[in-house]
C-alpha cells in the first residue's frame, strides 16, 4: 500500500485534559517472522513516539510547521528491530505550532486548532508474504502525560510524579486526510551540546547560567531531588547594563520551564518546544548549583555544512561565526526571523536577502524546497503572498510588500544557482509568474509600481523620527524589485528552454521607466545609500556605464559623509558591499565592513554579540536597549554579507548552476592579512586562499574534477582545469 496512513483515523484525547499533552497507546501482538515493519505517523501538534520503550527516530518538533489546513507532513520510520511478540506503541503529542496560542498577534486560542491529535499506521511485512496493518482508531487508549502544558512560546510544565493511566479510549477527530503528504523538509535534530560557560550571581542576587553562545534548542538538567521539589527556569538572550538577567524583549513569551521532581536522580529536557537563549535564570532549584548539571542542546534543521571562511581579522571571524550561528538558530524547520520572542515567523523578506549566503553556508536545497511549497500553498488567486510563511498573521486586506513577497522569485533562482536542479524552477515557475503578474497589474503601462503600501527599507538608519522605515522612496524600491524579478523570470525561462523574449522586453521597458522617473541629471531623486545600492546592484544602470560610475561615486560620497558608516536597513544592507565592488570601490566596501563605530557590523561584535542583531543598535555603547517591543538579538538578515566574503574576498562565483563552471576573482586586502574559504558544491570542493607575505600575495586555489575555472590575479585572467594551483601576485 502506497500510503497506509490514509486509512488511519485522526484521534484525540478527552478535551477536558487541555492543555496537558496526551499519550496514546496501542498493544500489538506480532506473530511470525518479520521481514520489515514501517511506521507512518503524523500529528496535529508535535509528537514523540516510542515502541517497546525505544524512541522512534532522532527527529524533534515533527512533523514540522506547515499550513495544516492544506499541507500536513507525515514521517516514515523503519521500526523492524523495535518490534517483539508483545509490542507496545506509546505516542506523546504536544501542542506544537498547531494548538499553541498565537504570539504575534497574541491570541489565547491555538493557531490552527484547540487541541492536538494523532494519526499513524504500522505496516508489518512478514517473511511469508503476509502484510498486516495497525491503524489509529478508537481502540487506542489515552492517558494524561507528565507534561501538563506545552507551548511554542511559553515553554513546558512537567510533573515527573505523574504515572499515566491508560483507562480511556481515544476519540475520533474529524480532519481532512487529503492534506497528508510525505515529509519534505530537513528534519529538526539535536545537533550538538554546549557546556556551561559560567555561573553568575547578578547584582540583584539572581542565579544565572551563561552558556557563552546564543542558541536555539533546550536546556537539559540533572538533579538529585526529593519528590515534589520544583525547578523553575527562565530563558534570556542578554544581560542588562548592570549585569542583571534581562528578558523584556521576549514580549509575551513566557519561555519558561517548570518541573516538579520525582524522588532520586533524574534528567529532564523539554519534549515539545524550543527556546532561543544564551542565559537561563534559576528561579527555583532544589540543590547546590553545579555547572556539570546543565547543558544546552542545540537544535535546528539537520542541513549539511558546506561553506567555511576564515581570515586574519579576529573580529571579522567573530562576525562570520555570528552569521553561522544566526542561520543555525533560525533554520528550525522554517527560516524564522528570530527564535526567542512571541514571533518566530517565516518572514519572507529576511529569507530572501539571506538566501544566497545561506545556500553557501549550508546545503539548503531540501529545506527551501519544502518552504517554497508552503509558500505556494498560501498564495492568493490574485497572486498576492503573505508576509510570513506559513501565514500565521492572516493579515486582512493587502498581503504583499515588495522585497518580501519577491522571495517567491528570488529564492527559487538562488537555490537553482547554488544546487543546479531545474526542478526547483519548474515547480515554482507558476508561483513566480503569478506573483509577477500581480506586480505587473499594479505597475500598469507606466511599468512602475507606485502608490501601494510596502515595508520599504525596514529599520534603515536614515528613518525619520518615529518611523521603522528608512528614508528611501518606497516606490523606487518597489519598481527596482519589479525589474529584478522580471529579469529573474526571464533567466528561469531560458534555463528551462523556454522563450524569454516578452520578459526581456518588459525588463527593458521597466529600466527605461525607472531611469526616467527616479534619475534626474545623473542623480537619484531618492538620495540614500539604499537607493544607490539597489539601483547599481540590480543592474538598472548597466546600459550606461558612465551613469553607473556616477551613481557609484555618489554612493561613496554618502558613505563618507556619514563617517564611513552605513545607513541602510533590511533592503539596502544586503547589496551595499556588492554595489561598491561593482563600481570598483571594493576598498570602500572593506572600510565599511571593518568599521567598528555605530552603526556597523562590527559594532555588535564589540558589544559581545554571538549572533546577528535585528537592529544596528539593539544595544548601544551605554548598554541601553533599543526597545522592548521589537528587539531581537538573533536576527539573521544582516548576515547576508557572508555571501560577499565568499564571492569577493575570496572571489568564488558560479558562472553556471551548481558551480559546474566558476570564476575566481579574489580582491585581497592587507587589512585582513590572509583569508581562505572552502565551499562544498554539487560539483565538488572549491578552495580559495590568499596570504600577504613580504614579497607579495600568495594565492592557492583548488578546482574539483570536472569543473573549469577562470582565475583572475592582478587583472590577468586565465583558464584552469581541475587541479591545485599556487599563484603569486603583487601587494
Amino acid at each position: 500500500m502506497k500510503n497506509p496512513i490514509l486509512k488511519a483515523d485522526f484521534i484525540c484525547a478527552d478535551k477536558s485534559w487541555i492543555p496537558a499533552a496526551p499519550y496514546f497507546k496501542k498493544e500489538v501482538a506480532v506473530i511470525g517472522e518479520i521481514k520489515r515493519a514501517t511506521l507512518y505517523i503524523s500529528a496535529l501538534g508535535v509528537f514523540e513516539a516510542k515502541i517497546n520503550g525505544m524512541r522512534v527516530g532522532n527527529d524533534y518538533m515533527t512533523p514540522g510547521w506547515t499550513n495544516y489546513n492544506k499541507r500536513l507532513q507525515f514521517c516514515t520510520y523503519n521500526v523492524t528491530n523495535m518490534l517483539s511478540e508483545k509490542t507496545e506503541i506509546i505516542v506523546g503529542v504536544g501542542n506544537g505550532w498547531f494548538s499553541s496560542r498565537g504570539g504575534f498577534p497574541e491570541s489565547k486560542d491555538g493557531m490552527y486548532g484547540a487541541h492536538p491529535a494523532l494519526i499513524a499506521a504500522l505496516e508489518i511485512e512478514h517473511k511469508d508474504g503476509k502484510v498486516e496493518y495497525v491503524y489509529t482508531d478508537e481502540s487506542w487508549l489515552t492517558a494524561r502525560s507528565e507534561c501538563l502544558f506545552s507551548g511554542i512560546y511559553d515553554g513546558e510544565i512537567t510533573d515527573a510524579n505523574i504515572r499515566p493511566e491508560f483507562i480511556e479510549c481515544a476519540k475520533i477527530f474529524e480532519y481532512d486526510k487529503s492534506v497528508l503528504i510525505p515529509f519534505e523538509g530537513e528534519p529538526t535534530r539535536e545537533i550538538e551540546t554546549l557546556e556551561v560557560s559560567k555561573v553568575i550571581t547578578t547584582p540583584k542576587g539572581e542565579t544565572v547560567i551563561d552558556f557563552g553562545q546564543e542558541v536555539t534548542g533546550t536546556v537539559e538538567f540533572m538533579l538529585n531531588a526529593k519528590g515534589g521539589e520544583r525547578v523553575q527556569i527562565l530563558h534570556a538572550e542578554v544581560l542588562d547594563k548592570d549585569g542583571n538577567f534581562y528578558r523584556d524583549n521576549y514580549r509575551t513569551a513566557r519561555s519558561e520551564i517548570v518541573y516538579t521532581a520525582k524522588p532520586g536522580l533524574q534528567i529532564y529536557k523539554a519534549k515539545y518546544t524550543f527556546f532561543g537563549f544564551r542565559y537561563i535564570k534559576l528561579i527555583e532549584w532544589p540543590e547546590e548549583v553545579k555547572k556539570e548539571n546543565f547543558r544546552a542542546i542545540v537544535m535546528h534543521s539537520d542541513m549539511k555544512r558546506t561553506g567555511y571562511f576564515k581570515c586574519g581579522h579576529a573580529k571579522l571571524n567573530q562576525l562570520y561565526s555570528n552569521i553561522i550561528w544566526g542561520q543555525r538558530d533560525n533554520f528550525l524547520d522554517i527560516p524564522t526571523d528570530c527564535p526567542q520572542r512571541d514571533e518566530r515567523l517565516g518572514w519572507t523578506g529576511d529569507a530572501q536577502v539571506f538566501c544566497e549566503a545561506a545556500s553557501i553556508n549550508y546545503d539548503t536545497e531540501r529545506f527551501y524546497r519544502k518552504w517554497l511549497r508552503d509558500m505556494a500553498s498560501e498564495q492568493l488567486q490574485s497572486g498576492e503572498l503573505p508576509h510570513v510563511i506559513p501565514d500565521a498573521l492572516r493579515v486582512n486586506g493587502t498581503r504583499n510588500s515588495t522585497a518580501w513577497s519577491d522571495a517567491s522569485c528570488i529564492i527559487p533562482w538562488e537555490v537553482y544557482r547554488a544546487f543546479g536542479d531545474k526542478k526547483i524552477l519548474r515547480e515554482n515557475l507558476p508561483m513566480m509568474k503569478k506573483w509577477h503578474g500581480y506586480v505587473k497589474s499594479r505597475a500598469g503601462k507606466k511599468c512602475l509600481w507606485q502608490g501601494d503600501q510596502h515595508f520599504g527599507d525596514w529599520l534603515g538608519m536614515d528613518a525619520p523620527e518615529g518611523s521603522y522605515t528608512g528614508s528611501t522612496n518606497k516606490d523606487l524600491i518597489a519598481s527596482a524589485y519589479y525589474y529584478l524579478i522580471t529579469t529573474i523570470i526571464a533567466k528561469a525561462y531560458r534555463e528551462l528552454g523556454m522563450n524569454s523574449d516578452s520578459y526581456d522586453r518588459l525588463a527593458e521597458r521597466i529600466r527605461r521607466a525607472y531611469k526616467k522617473e527616479y534619475i534626474k541629471r545623473g542623480r537619484l531623486t531618492s538620495d540614500t545609500q539604499t537607493a544607490h545600492a539597489v539601483t547599481v546592484h540590480f543592474g538598472l544602470a548597466d546600459d550606461e556605464p558612465e551613469l553607473k560610475t556616477r551613481l557609484g561615486e555618489r554612493l561613496v560620497e554618502l558613505i563618507e559623509g556619514f563617517g564611513d558608516r552605513l545607513q541602510t536597513g533590511f533592503v539596502g544592507t544586503p547589496y551595499l558591499l556588492d554595489a561598491l565592488t561593482e563600481v570598483d570601490r571594493a576598498d570602500k566596501a572593506y572600510t565599511l565592513l571593518l568599521q567598528e563605530k555605530f552603526p556597523s557590523w562590527l559594532f555588535s561584535v564589540n558589544q559581545g554579540a554571538t549572533t546577528i542583531w535585528e537592529h544596528w543598535d539593539s544595544k548601544n555603547e551605554k548598554g541601553e536597549f533599543w526597545s522592548t517591543d521589537m528587539n531581537s538579538f538573533n536576527h539573521y538578515a544582516y548576515g547576508s554579507c557572508a555571501a560577499w566574503f565568499y564571492r569577493t574576498i575570496l572571489g568564488v562565483r558560479p558562472t553556471s548552476p551548481a558551480y559546474e563552471t566558476i570564476e575566481i576573482r579574489p580582491i585581497p586586502s592587507e587589512r585582513l592579512g590572509f583569508a581562505k574559504a572552502r565551499i562544498e558544491t554539487r560539483s565538488g570542493v572549491i578552495v580559495s586562499e590568499w596570504t600577504y607575505l613580504d614579497d607579495g600575495v600568495r594565492y592557492f586555489f583548488s578546482i574539483p574534477e570536472g569543473v573549469s575555472a577562470e582565475i583572475t590575479v592582478d587583472g590577468v585572467t586565465r583558464s584552469y582545469p581541475a587541479g591545485n594551483y599556487t599563484l603569486w601576485g603583487e601587494k
